[in-house]
C-alpha cells in the first residue's frame, strides 16, 4: 500500500470500510461453495443440482448489478452500498433456516442480487475517492479484501461446518447486517459525484450513453472481458472443494488443501497493486490472465498432492490478481454520471458468465467428463478474455474520463 493511502486517515478509513464490506460479500460467496459440497452429502444432491444452487445465485448477482449500478448513478453510491450490504446479510441469514432445495435456490437469489449490487457500487465509489496516480492501486487494494473473505470462508469451513453444520455458517453471513449500522456513519458520496453538474440522468439515457460511439469500443471489450474472467472464475473456484473430493481427498482434507491455496490470493492482489501503477492496466490484465490459463491447464493435469497444490496457488494467485486489475480498469472508461451504471452493466454481464460456468460444470460432471476437459474450456475462455483486452482494450492509467467533452453526455430531462 503506498505511503500516501496509508498516511492519509481520510483515505484510510474509506478503503478500510468499504473493503470490510467487500470482505463480507468475499465471505458469503465463498461460503457457498464449501456448504453445496456438504448439502450434495446431506441432502443428496445430484450435481446439476449443486450446478443449479450456485448458478442461481450468479444470476441474483447479475440482476443486483445492472440495478444497483443504475440507483447509484441517481441516488448517490453510500445508499446503494448500504442497502445492498442489508439485502444480501438479511437474507444470508433466514438461508440457515432452508428446509428444502427450492427454499435455499430462492434466498440464494435475493442473497447474489445484494451481492451483485454491492461490488460495482463499491469499487465506484473508491475509484471516484482517490486520484488519477492512486486510484488503480486503491481499488487493486480494496478487492484485496476479497482474498481476506475466502480465507474466512475456508476457516469457517474447516472449524464451524464439521462441528456445527452448514446452517451455522449461513447465520455468520447475517454479521454485515450489524456492521452496515457503523458503515452509514464512517462513509461519504465521493466529491465527484456530490459536485457533478448533471447526476438525474434516466436509466435510458445513461445505458445509451454507454452504448455511445465514445465508449462503445471500450465497452464490448469490458464485457467480454467480465464476461469470460467471471465464467472461468466461478467455473473453477466454487467447484474447487468438489473437484478436490472428486479427485480423491476427504471433505475436510479438501477444505484444507482449498484454504491453503486461497492464502495465495493475498500476495496475488498486492503485487497486481505494485504493478498497475507501474506498468499499467491492461499489461497486468493481461499478463495475469494467460498466467491464470496456463495455470488452470496446470491444476488439471496435476497427477500428485503437491503438484495440485502448487497449481492451485498459481491459480489463485493469477487470477484474483488480475480481478483487482479488472475493478480498477473498468470504473476508469467512464465519466462521473455513467461511471456505475456503465461498471454495473459490465458486472451484470460477467455474472451471466458466473452462471453458466457452475452451471456447466455440473453438467460435464454428471457426463462423466474428466477434470482435463472440463478446465481446458476455461483455458479458452480466458485467453479469449486475455487476446480482446491486448487487441482492443485502452490503457487508462493516469487518464480522466471525466475530461470528455460534456456534449457527449446527454442532458437529463
Amino acid at each position: 500500500m503506498s505511503a500516501t493511502l496509508l498516511r492519509d486517515p481520510t483515505k484510510r478509513k474509506l478503503l478500510l470500510s468499504a473493503g470490510v464490506s467487500w470482505l463480507f460479500d468475499s465471505m458469503d460467496v465463498g461460503i457457498i461453495s464449501f456448504i453445496v459440497a456438504a448439502l450434495a452429502v446431506e441432502w443428496k444432491l445430484g450435481a446439476q443440482q449443486v450446478g443449479l444452487l450456485v448458478a442461481i445465485n450468479s444470476i441474483g448477482m447479475a440482476v443486483g448489478a445492472v440495478v444497483a449500478g443504475s440507483l447509484a448513478d441517481r441516488h448517490g453510491r453510500k445508499a446503494v452500498l448500504l442497502g445492498t450490504l442489508l439485502v444480501f446479510s438479511a437474507a444470508s441469514g433466514l438461508s440457515a433456516l432452508a428446509t428444502s432445495f427450492v427454499m435455499l435456490c430462492v434466498l440464494r437469489f435475493i442473497t447474489g442480487f445484494g451481492l451483485g449490487g454491492e461490488l460495482p457500487v463499491a469499487s465506484t465509489l473508491v475509484s471516484e475517492s482517490f486520484p488519477a496516480h492512486e486510484r488503480g492501486r486503491a481499488v487493486v487494494l480494496l478487492e484485496s479484501f476479497w482474498a481476506c473473505g475466502w480465507i474466512l470462508a475456508a476457516l469457517i469451513a474447516y472449524f464451524v461446518i464439521p462441528a456445527y453444520g452448514w446452517r451455522a455458517a449461513f447465520l455468520l453471513g447475517a454479521l454485515p447486517a450489524v456492521y452496515a449500522l457503523y458503515l452509514r456513519r464512517a462513509i461519504q458520496d465521493s466529491p465527484r459525484y456530490r459536485e457533478q453538474k448533471n447526476p438525474k440522468l434516466s436509466f435510458r439515457e445513461r445505458a445509451a450513453s454507454v452504448w455511445s460511439p465514445e465508449h462503445r469500443r471500450a465497452t464490448l471489450t469490458l464485457w467480454v472481458l467480465w464476461f469470460t474472467v467471471v465464467f472461468s472464475y466461478y467455473g473453477m473456484f466454487l467447484w474447487l472443494p468438489t473437484v478436490m473430493v472428486l479427485k480423491g481427498f476427504s471433505l475436510v482434507k479438501s477444505f484444507q488443501y482449498v484454504l491453503i491455496m486461497t492464502l495465495a490470493q493475498i500476495p496475488g492482489y498486492f503485487t497486481a497493486a505494485f504493478f498497475i501503477e507501474k506498468f499499467g492496466r491492461k499489461f497486468v490484465l493481461v499478463s495475469y490472465l494467460l498466467f491464470t490459463a496456463a495455470s488452470a491447464v496446470w491444476f488439471s493435469q496435476a497427477a500428485t498432492e503437491g503438484m495440485l497444490i502448487a497449481a492451485g496457488i498459481c491459480l489463485s494467485f493469477f487470477n484474483l490478481g488480475a480481478w483487482g486489475a479488472m475493478y480498477a480498469y473498468t470504473p476508469e472508461l467512464y465519466p462521473t454520471p455513467i461511471r456505475s451504471t456503465g461498471v454495473g452493466l459490465a458486472a451484470s454481464v460477467g455474472r451471466v458468465g458466473g452462471i453458466l460456468g457452475p452451471y456447466l460444470v455440473g453438467v460435464l460432471v454428471a457426463q462423466k467428463q474428466t477434470i482435463g476437459a472440463i478446465f481446458l474450456i476455461f483455458f479458452v475462455a480466458i485467453v479469449i478474455g486475455a487476446c480482446v483486452l491486448l487487441v482492443f482494450g485502452k490503457e487508462t492509467k493516469g487518464t480522466d474520463a471525466d475530461l470528455i467533452p460534456e456534449q457527449e453526455l446527454p442532458s437529463s430531462r
